[in-house]
């Protein structure tokens, strides 16, 4: 089970879950907040995450962007610890249980929702699975031409928590953009050290993404951008929306983010940043619980 286990990535997984806690964080501070929602939120999440972590240890693999050269961590499908078939069958088994998890999440929070509304979220949810895998997967994965950063913004950021909020109290709240924007802002930050760290090996096999772009300096500079607007998004909502001195509990997350910056700017070796990932997706769940406690004590 080790190669599979690896090939989840349970690393992932606060990122992941960081969006989903932030809606129901939202929905509890407005009364609204119900258990089974934030359960089934969470479970249909972990899927979505494994399959896209499955998707992008096959899609690499089949396309011949993992090789020798990349220093991350090992991919399974490309090191032959599971073959490729066996993982496409995994694929093919997460998709139907995010399906199924969706769907079932859809029922408890909708049903007495219009219908239109139930397919519309459906179609948000497929749309998850699709962005899921072909991110590195399928005949033109969007995450070749630069194009994981929106993903990421937009799925781990707007979808995640405004749709979570949704669920849980049937009111689209276009405030709540702000902190939204601030999650998602801060899981592409994850991303984009992800594809500093491999930009040597990406730049040889051939995938643009935005550090290869950019070059190595001028991603530095894209990182603290973004660290810096997550940061400005939910001071603005805080400041708009301020009744009491611990919603600024989530300041003391900041520190973090600086500090990551800084190892970002000055570190170089694979081995040395790899770190930082763990250490970015690990201080945004703390910044959303930070957030979230503000909120609701």
């Amino acid at each position: 089970m080790n190669p599979w286990i690896e090939a989840a990535r349970p690393r992932t997984l606060p990122l992941a879950l960081s969006c989903i806690l932030m809606g129901c964080f939202l929905a509890y501070a407005d009364g609204a907040f119900d258990g089974w929602i934030a359960v089934l939120s969470v479970l249909t999440t972990i899927f979505l995450q494994v399959l896209s972590n499955f998707a992008n240890d096959y899609g690499d693999a089949v396309s011949g962007k993992d090789s020798d050269l990349r220093e991350g961590p090992r991919r399974a499908v490309h090191a032959g610890q599971i073959t490729a078939s066996a993982m496409r069958n995994a694929i093919i088994w997460f998709s139907v249980l995010s399906l199924v998890s969706g769907i079932g999440l859809l029922y408890v929070a909708l049903h007495n929702a219009p219908a239109r509304v139930f397919w519309i979220f459906l179609g948000i949810g497929l749309a998850c699975i699709a962005a899921a895998i072909t991110y590195t997967a399928g005949k033109r994965p969007y995450g070749y031409v630069g194009l994981g950063d929106v993903s990421v913004l937009i799925f781990f950021g707007w979808v995640g928590v405004l749709g979570t909020y949704y669920l849980h109290t049937l009111i689209w709240n276009w405030d709540l953009l702000l902190p939204a924007t601030s999650c998602g802002l801060f899981a592409v930050a994850v991303l984009n050290i992800n594809n500093i760290r491999d930009i040597e090996s990406d730049r040889a096999t051939g995938k643009n993404s935005i550090p290869v772009r950019l070059g190595r300096d001028r991603a530095v500079i894209y990182h603290w951008l973004i660290l810096l607007a997550g940061m400005s998004c939910v001071l603005l909502y805080t400041a708009t929306h301020f009744t009491h001195y611990t919603q600024l509990f989530f300041l003391l997350s900041f520190p973090l983010f600086v500090r990551n910056g800084l190892a970002i700017s000055r570190l170089r070796k694979a081995s040395e940043l790899d770190p930082y990932l763990k250490q970015m997706a690990l201080s945004t769940l703390l910044f959303v619980v930070l957030f979230g406690v503000g909120l609701v004590v």
